[in-house]
């Protein structure tokens, strides 16, 4: 039975959270064992709380945690037997395990990734890929949006094969719309890194590359893909977050001003939590950590148990689709050329 491993000591809410959205994604799909990676008594009191089939779940016993103050290089070195470096090497080793979820820190992810499972071969940078909601009432993926700071034109360009490889695997999307991230919507803006890669993204086998878009275009324009540098996808992707958090805030302050607003309320409430549910990326899962040769997601540090449970989902989907297959096949058609 295909395997997937969840860092049960990482980030905010843990293990209390992710014990709880891991057992959450067991009780609604029958197709997977969980495999929890912690401290064997902490997480054994969170199991104690809850119904489940045991014979599909296991912890594996760790003693060290990764916590966001550690420098990710030198914790993914010196604690080999924390929570998230366990689990990575149960990845890498167990061929029944499909795909890793964590929480933890982003960069000790990243690292231990690249360290412990590795990279796909020719695959220059591997990248994150959340998914972000959009007007359609659907997903765009952004790609990269932390991973990779600094970019070469290449690169960008095979963000466009990685994720339009990851579109149609996890999401079913048939022919995924590509658009690079830049500052204005005509070919000849942006600078040099992002002209360059808009002619390499228009000349790339497997990518249907509408050319240029601007930020506001993730979450309304009419592509499926957005290409972006890690550095410039963060601060697209924190902007988005924190537009959700601005309307939430808002609307609720609004809505508790008076007694009229209050009465106003009862009215809208189901359009209002319609909004916030649209606005909420988490509900996607976490962001994949496209290029490795197995599925990892990196989860939101503060991820309750909805989002966790969906992160597990997401790592079945990507694996059950034939994402790493289809990442192999088009990236070795890339080199063929």
């Amino acid at each position: 039975m295909l395997k997937i491993i969840v860092d049960a000591m990482g980030g905010d809410n843990a293990p209390r959270e992710i014990v709880k959205g891991a057992l959450d994604a067991v009780k609604e799909r029958p197709d997977f064992k969980l495999i929890l990676t912690g401290d064997e008594a902490l997480v054994a009191r969170e199991l104690e709380k809850y119904t489940y089939d045991a014979a599909r779940v296991e912890v594996v016993a760790c003693r060290e945690v990764i916590t966001n103050d550690d420098v990710p290089t030198q914790a993914v070195r010196a604690k080999r037997d924390s929570s998230l470096v366990v689990g990575l090497n149960l990845l890498k080793n167990d061929a029944e395990a499909g795909g890793f979820v964590s929480a933890g820190s982003t960069g000790a992810v990243l690292t231990g990734g690249i360290m412990f499972v590795g990279r796909i071969k020719g695959v220059m940078r591997p990248a994150l890929c959340p998914a972000i909601p959009n007007a359609r009432g659907s997903m765009t993926l952004l790609c990269d949006c932390g991973a990779n700071a600094e970019c070469k034109p290449a690169y960008l360009a095979q963000f466009g094969v990685m994720a339009s490889a990851y579109a149609k695997a996890a999401f079913g999307m048939k022919e995924p719309r590509v658009g690079l991230l830049t500052n204005g919507t005509e070919e000849h803006k942006g600078d040099p890194l992002h002209q360059e890669a808009h002619q390499l993204l228009k000349a790339t086998e497997g990518v249907c590359f509408a050319g240029n878009v601007e930020g506001r275009d993730i979450m309304y324009g009419d592509v499926d893909v957005v290409v972006s540098d890690g550095f410039s996808g963060n601060i697209a992707l924190k902007s988005i977050e924190g537009c959700g958090k601005t309307v939430a805030a808002m609307l609720k302050r609004e809505f508790s001003r008076s007694l009229g607003s209050k009465i106003g309320y009862l009215f809208a409430k189901k359009p209002v939590k319609g909004l916030s549910r649209a606005l909420d990326y988490s509900r996607f899962g976490g962001s994949v950590f496209l290029g490795l040769k197995k599925i990892v997601i990196k989860s939101h540090g503060s991820s309750k148990a909805f989002s966790i449970k969906q992160s597990v989902f997401q790592a079945l989907d990507a694996c059950r689709g034939g994402l790493i297959p289809a990442l192999e096949e088009m990236l070795g058609k890339e080199a063929a050329e």
